[in-house]
């Protein structure tokens, strides 16, 4: 066996992993990476870019149906060439993942599944690799719920699904969370009929006021969600799977989807060996996102702090300044933004309104303002949607989007609470009309307006100088 001395092993090629190996090596430390499935990880292959380049072909499928004075027409969808474009657009991303791209910044990268065998070792193929600190970035997989018969189905997970080249004619899916609300839309609209199973609230981790105008689009659309209704059992009779719910109903489809939640991947570290706690929700780390082991940090979805490849970077820049620099950088959660990339959209940052109150009670002030409101959301007939921003003592701690372009609009807000900017910052700015922007400004303006116009001592200030001025 090979014996490798390093300043760095990275333990796993995804997103966050790969930001880790790439920015160390280029600032001089001595990098080794491992993977022993595909580099770029489950955003790139499994994640991320597939679901975004499917829902995109749904959405240009949709924008068939006309309006605003435009005739509609039947799409006329070619599965398999969505599917050709969805594997295009990987292959226009992976070279930027690409074990040559890291070899040539430097990187040592071993295409092999890492193992500790003591705190300071790790195997990997034929090779055991000996290093100052070690990062943990081995991501996620599916959680398969213990639904008796599930074992016995060929259900599909995000990680299989996007390999299918024919359309479900009844795509039957199993979770209403982000990753099986988008698919729901994606593939209704690309002519499936869908059926989804949720055995609490549909987006349940949202704010309800919001989730509800995205459920109210996909059931408009005919997607069919049935909510707080536990699946208890699975079959499949030659080309049908029937899933039996808690209340005695029984739904059938000729494709099941589990899309019921994400574990991190821990199995076969030899976290043990290394002096590694952890627990089913990931690596147990401090704010520095360093792990029982002093030496070994962990990050992204291993480090059970939130599933995001935007967050795993934010953790690869956090554990970066901490080993090269022995900066005490400290790993935030408030201004991580999440986005459901429906149409239309979903996105939070920071609290909900019920997650402020249980932690403020009454000291909080919410305001709203509707895309109705905007004059571009009019022009473009993207009227359906809000904006609710959470404020406590001037200062935005939560803000949530539903409508056209949330995604993109949230940015302000990520920005407001990263930088802990109040309120009156975004009530300053100058957004061009007609824009979506405006609609955050116009959030801002609904808190002001209730503490200027009315404001008896105001008017008694303004009346005087209007009195007096010469």
């Amino acid at each position: 066996m090979a014996r490798i001395e390093t300043d760095v092993c990275v333990i796993g090629g995804g997103s966050g992993g790969l930001s880790v190996a790439a920015g160390a090596v280029q600032m001089g430390a001595r990098v080794v990476l491992l993977e022993g499935g595909k580099m770029g990880g489950d955003c790139l292959n499994h994640g991320c870019v597939p679901s975004k380049s499917l829902l995109a072909a749904a959405r240009r499928a949709q924008g068939m149906s006309g309006g605003l004075g435009v005739a509609g027409a039947a799409p006329g969808v070619d599965f398999g060439a969505v599917k050709d474009h969805v594997a295009d657009v990987i292959a226009q991303i992976a070279p930027h993942d690409s074990v040559e791209r890291f070899e040539g910044l430097g990187v040592r990268v071993i295409r092999a599944y890492g193992r500790f065998l003591a705190p300071r070792t790790v195997a990997a193929g034929d090779d055991e690799i000996t290093a100052r600190r070690f990062v943990i970035a081995t991501g996620s997989h599916p959680a398969i719920p213990p639904v008796p018969g599930l074992d016995t189905v060929d259900y599909l997970t995000n990680e299989t699904i996007f390999a299918l080249r024919t359309p479900p004619a009844h795509l039957v899916i199993l979770g209403g969370g982000p990753i099986g609300i988008e698919m729901a839309q994606a593939h209704r609209r690309l002519g499936s009929a869908v059926t989804v199973i949720e055995a609490a609230a549909a987006l349940g981790r949202e704010d309800p006021e919001l989730a509800a105008v995205t459920l109210a689009r996909l059931r408009a659309e005919g997607v069919e969600i049935i909510e707080h209704c536990a699946a208890v059992r699975a079959d499949r009779d030659d080309a049908t799977v029937t899933v039996t719910l808690g209340d005695g109903r029984a739904v059938s489809g000729s494709h099941l989807l589990v899309a019921t939640g994400r574990r991190p991947a821990l199995d076969g570290l030899g976290l043990d060996a290394a002096g590694i706690a952890h627990d089913a929700g990931g690596v147990r780390v401090d704010r520095r996102l360093r792990s029982t082991n002093r030496r070994v940090h962990a990050i992204g979805d291993a480090a059970g702090q939130g599933q995001f490849t935007h967050l795993a970077g934010y953790h690869a820049g956090i554990v970066i300044r901490a080993m090269l620099f022995a900066l005490p950088a400290r790993a935030r959660t408030d201004h991580i933004p999440r986005v459901t990339y429906t149409d239309p959209e979903l996105a939070q940052v920071g609290l909900t309104e019920a997650e402020a109150r249980a932690r403020h009670g009454d000291r909080i002030d919410v305001v709203r303002a509707q895309y109705g409101d905007n004059d571009r959301a009019r022009t473009e007939g993207r009227a359906d949607g809000l904006i609710k921003v959470v404020v406590l003592r001037g200062r935005p701690i939560g803000a949530g989007i539903a409508g056209a372009q949330a995604g993109e609009l949230i940015g302000v807000w990520a920005l407001a609470l990263s930088a802990r900017l109040r309120m009156s910052a975004i009530a300053g700015m100058v957004a061009p009309y007609p824009t979506l922007g405006e609609i955050s400004k116009r959030a801002a303006g609904a808190y002001f307006s209730p503490r200027l116009f009315g404001n008896t001592r105001i008017r008694r200030v303004v009346g005087l100088v209007q009195r007096f001025l010469p």
